[in-house]
């Protein structure tokens, strides 16, 4: 027989069981456990006995991945925070061929440094390390130093260390993927509370004629920007627009900071020009950590006939009368960056006019070519939706930009008198009540809903729900035997979508119709509970001539929530 197994002597059988028992019994004892502070340093110390060893060592590579530290050693002297460089000594040199070292006589081989051994009087007579290797390369070494018994590492010894790195470095990695995840776990709580923080200090769309309307869209997490209005004492409404430097969390904090700071001093009624270097000096005897806020702030009349306006590094506000265009550049530099700074007002007829004020991220915006539209181009956007009235223009305008490049937080506030006006329809559609279709509908209406600027996932509940309504009719009113239209209609009136289905099937006794709990419904038999649970509410009435149903579903959306998820 030529077989290995054949060639094994009971001595080595014995040592193959031992070192394959050890090995599954320090695996178990890594694996359960993502603590590696105190894991590690128990299994070096199994790793050394069993290896017989002096001394054992563990190193990983540092973030820069051109040094090697010592984390954990056992023996007689303390090395721990010891630096090698990547390819220096027997630790270097297996971490950069991600290959083991077996030193067999150290006070002859060239590899080994002995500038340790001169130090602490500690004599390494042989050696051996074994790289923790990786899927992505090695990311650190496990050494251990001098045979307890005497004599030289051999290369079964070096074999059975390698097979010993294997789990400590799989250990190690999924540790190291496991903290990953903490953090990132921990800084999207971060940004989340940061983000409703950020949409709790954008005001409420106010109605009755109130002359001020706001959009703000992120271009990223959180935004940068920020925009509010108030009422004044003297019966006028003060507002501000602004844009923080930077990005991430430290601007999310500053732009907390500097938006209760502008309507602090807003709200007493100061002039624009003063309120602006009343804040500037409060901003500049702190530190911002070299940020710089770009805002614009003003007062008007209920009515918007006149406007008060000063800027401070922010794009000019622009006014539009009857096809004209107007620009009003800012006064000063941004605030923050130099005290004693001083900022020009301007005084601004409205009449039969609007005003609109952005932050650059409106201008930064990228067309198809990725060239900014800038100032022409929101002259341009401005002109294609000027006939609609204030929310549905500033909603198309917003729809238009989110289907180009935004590479900024893009804010927009409108300034006009505004007129009351009917609902405003989204969607109107007759169609016939066949499966087949129901995708041209789904289509359509999501395309509406985008258009109004409805979240992506409200979108998709509303469009699922409508869905569930249109097919219950065609199933359950119509029939297989009956045929007919459905006439479906959306609207929008002060925040509230409206969807009205018509038919001619057969009435339907309302009381019949009753939303179950989710989980007592069928496949299929999910529409009405569904509707129950999207829509705010529901009405079913039958025809009084016994031909005929009508479905009215209500839903409320706050016009300010669009915080950027359904950009494309």
């Amino acid at each position: 027989m030529n077989s290995r197994a054949a060639k094994v002597t009971p001595m080595a059988a014995v040592s193959e069981a031992r070192a394959l028992a050890f090995l599954a019994d320090l695996s178990e004892t890594l694996a359960v456990s993502l603590d590696l502070r105190q894991t590690l340093s128990e299994a070096v110390n199994r790793i050394a006995d069993f290896m017989d060893a002096e001394a054992a060592s563990l190193f990983l590579l540092d973030e820069d991945g051109d040094m090697l530290e010592c984390r954990v050693c056992v023996g007689p002297v303390d090395i721990t925070g010891l630096r090698i460089p990547l390819g220096q000594g027997v630790v270097g040199r297996a971490v950069a061929d991600n290959r083991s070292q077996v030193v067999a006589d150290a006070t002859t081989d060239e590899r080994v440094d002995r500038s340790n051994d001169s130090d602490t009087g500690f004599v390494t007579r042989s050696l051996l390390c074994a790289p923790l290797a990786t899927a992505k390369g090695p990311i650190g070494a496990l050494e251990v130093i001098n045979k307890r018994s005497g004599g030289s590492f051999s290369a079964d010894d070096a074999e059975i260390l390698r097979l010993v790195a294997a789990p400590t470095s799989l250990a190690i990695n999924n540790a190291r993927m496991a903290n990953e995840l903490v953090q990132q776990a921990r800084m999207k709580r971060e940004f989340d509370l940061a983000r409703r923080m950020q949409k709790s200090l954008l005001p409420k769309r106010r109605r009755d004629g109130f002359p001020l309307l706001g959009v703000n869209l992120p271009a990223h997490e959180i935004s940068g920007d920020f925009y509010d209005y108030f009422d004044l004492p003297d019966g006028r409404i003060g507002f501000f627009i602004g844009d923080v430097s930077g990005k991430g969390l430290d601007a999310a904090l500053l732009m907390v900071r500097v938006a209760s700071l502008l309507r602090w001093v807003g709200k007493e009624g100061t002039p624009p020009s003063e309120w602006l270097v009343r804040v500037n000096e409060e901003l500049c005897e702190s530190s911002l950590d070299g940020r710089f806020v770009c805002a614009l702030v003003g007062q008007c009349d209920r009515n918007a006939e006149y406007v008060d306006i000063a800027a401070a590094g922010f794009p000019p506000a622009m006014l539009y009368r009857q096809g004209e265009f107007t620009e009003f550049l800012s006064g000063g530099a941004p605030l923050g960056i130099l005290a004693g700074m001083s900022f020009e007002g301007q005084h601004i007829d409205m009449r039969g006019a609007s005003l609109y004020c952005f932050s650059d991220g409106v201008t930064d915006v990228r067309d198809a070519q990725r060239r900014t539209i800038g100032s022409e181009g929101v002259r341009a956007l401005i002109s294609r939706h000027a006939g609609a009235s204030a929310e549905p223009r500033l909603r198309g305008m917003f729809s238009e930009l989110k289907h180009l490049r935004l590479v900024d937080d893009t804010t927009l506030l409108l300034i006009e008198r505004m007129h009351a006006h009917g609902p405003e329809v989204l969607l109107k559609r007759r169609f016939p009540a066949r499966a087949e279709e129901m995708r041209e509908i789904r289509s359509l209406l999501r395309g509406a809903l985008d258009d109004a600027g409805i979240e992506r996932d409200s979108r998709d509940k509303l469009v699922l729900a409508v869905d569930e309504a249109c097919c219950n009719i065609i199933r359950h009113a119509y029939g297989p035997k009956d045929s007919g239209d459905i006439h479906l209609r959306v609207t929008m009136d002060a925040g509230v979508l409206e969807f009205r289905l018509l038919d001619s099937a057969p009435a339907v006794d309302p009381q019949c119709v009753r939303a179950k709990p989710l989980g007592e419904c069928r496949s299929g038999g999910l529409g009405i509970a569904l509707i129950d649970t999207v829509m705010d509410e529901w009405i079913m009435r039958g025809s009084p001539d016994g031909c005929g149903n009508r479905l009215i579903m209500r839903k409320r959306i706050d016009v300010n929530s669009n915080n950027g998820e359904d950009r494309e």
